[in-house]
């Protein structure tokens, strides 16, 4: 008897939670994933081929993974061996390639299910590699992480991702209708009446998470008291009791923590301080370093703020102080202001590309050398070598200001900082303008004077 067959008596004997014995037994009772299942998707064509492929199924919890694997394991008519790699070390992996390797020497394959398989590192994920290559084990894989980032590149390279996407409403609605219907593996046969609000708050509640969704069902009805014949009525505060407080998705290591602040990012470049707002919550809810937050403002406000409005780098460093000396909860205003201010504020990255076009020029042309009268000369053998000669000190002339070059000679004339109209980038470009024409009549005078 395989592993599946096993796990589906316990399923079947109702000794399982409510979301093992739904889960579901045939490919036409999967709800969602349309992208995938859909006439003509690429995990229909798979199974219709019946070919076993090793794959990775990536997807936030509660979609479907290991429904999916398993039932592929069942059309493909393979075997099918399922562990965690939180559990599970080489040594078990090993294990089961051997018994794979011997079911394989009597004619049967092995579907080969790991998951999380994230959770290994890569050199144990490299321990698939060769027996994925010859064709001993068919590899399907589970993550909740961007495989790009978790999975070994040799092992990816040879395995096909398929994303599952989190359940839609409608999708949650349709399970829990199934659940409280069913009388063999559901609640069919208990008489549970939800209310429409309970049910709309236990949908919503579970993000798109189906097991998330069932386990929620499972907890209300167990606590809803005894009524009139029998009858268990889940209203919304037992729904609100059964769901509790719902930890966000989240990992400060992987993707998600990148999605957000990425996020927060954009929406402020783009001036909406609602979203903004928004994003900044979801971090702070979901326990993100309140320091992280600041050092990436900090930056924008540098960035795509810069000089139109120079006040914002201000209210970030104030931010910042203010944030250490309370802390939170109640410092989390100081982040708040920060961010409807950075929102608000006229937008410039002229600073930004200013430094970018330097950067490009100093790698472009390399260690250019320092024009001898604007060199250091703190010896005699330096001023003898001409360091320093000829140099203006601008408060010795009119309006601090001369007429001589700074620039490497190859760099004459280039210009990097443009301040643009917003903000007060507008009087700095008039500052600038006027700079520009006072340092051009005066080397203009001198090369006059020189000629006389």
């Amino acid at each position: 008897m395989s592993l599946f067959e096993r796990e589906s008596g316990n399923v079947s004997s109702g000794v399982a939670p409510l979301a093992e014995r739904m889960r579901p037994r045939a490919i036409d009772e999967i709800v969602g994933q349309n992208h995938l299942l859909g006439p003509g998707k690429a995990l229909r064509r798979l199974l219709e081929e019946g070919r076993p492929i090793s794959l990775i199924l990536w997807g936030p919890p509660g979609t479907g993974k290991t429904t999916l694997a398993r039932l592929l394991a069942q059309l493909w008519d393979t075997d099918f061996t399922e562990f965690s790699a939180v559990l599970s070390g080489v040594a078990d992996v090993r294990r089961a390639v051997e018994e794979a390797r011997a079911k394989l020497k009597g004619g049967r394959r092995t579907t080969l299910f790991v998951d999380e398989i994230h959770r290994f590192n890569k050199s144990q994920q490299d321990a698939f590699l060769p027996h994925v290559e010859s064709g001993v084990i068919t590899l399907v894989g589970a993550t909740t992480e961007n495989p790009s980032f978790e999975v070994a590149p040799a092992l990816l390279s040879r395995l096909r991702v398929l994303v599952l996407h989190p359940l839609e409403e409608d999708h949650l609605a349709l399970i829990l209708e199934r659940a409280l219907a069913d009388a063999e593996r559901g609640l069919g046969g208990r008489d549970v009446e939800l209310t429409p609000e309970a049910k709309q708050h236990m949908i919503q509640a579970a993000y798109g998470d189906a097991r998330r969704l069932l386990g929620t069902l499972e907890v209300a009805v167990e606590a809803a008291p005894l009524g009139l014949g029998g009858l268990k009525r889940i209203d919304q505060a037992l729904a609100e009791d059964a769901v509790g407080r719902r930890m966000l998705r989240y990992d400060k290591a992987g993707e998600e923590h990148y999605n957000l602040i990425s996020a927060l990012h954009k929406s402020l470049r783009g001036s909406d301080v609602d979203a903004a707002l928004y994003w900044l919550t979801r971090m702070l809810e979901a326990g993100e370093d309140p320091h992280f937050i600041l050092r990436r403002l900090t930056r924008f406000a540098c960035e795509d703020v810069g000089l139109a409005d120079s006040y914002a780098l201000n209210q970030l460093v104030a931010a910042w102080s203010a944030f250490d000396k309370i802390g939170l909860p109640e410092a989390d205003l100081m982040l708040a202001q920060a961010v409807v201010y950075l929102a608000l504020a006229p937008k410039s990255n002229a600073v930004y590309a200013a430094m970018k076009a330097v950067r490009d020029d100093v790698r472009r042309f390399g260690p250019l050398e320092v024009p001898l009268q604007i060199r250091n000369a703190p010896t005699k053998l330096m001023k003898n070598l001409d360091y320093g000669k000829g140099y203006e000190y601008p408060h010795d002339f009119a309006e601090a200001m001369v007429g001589q070059e700074y620039m490497p000679p190859e760099l004459v004339g280039k210009r990097y900082y443009h301040p643009t109209q917003r903000g007060r980038e507008k009087f700095i470009g008039e500052r600038m303008a006027q700079i520009v024409q006072a340092r051009a009549r005066l080397r203009k005078k001198e090369k006059g004077d020189e000629t006389t």
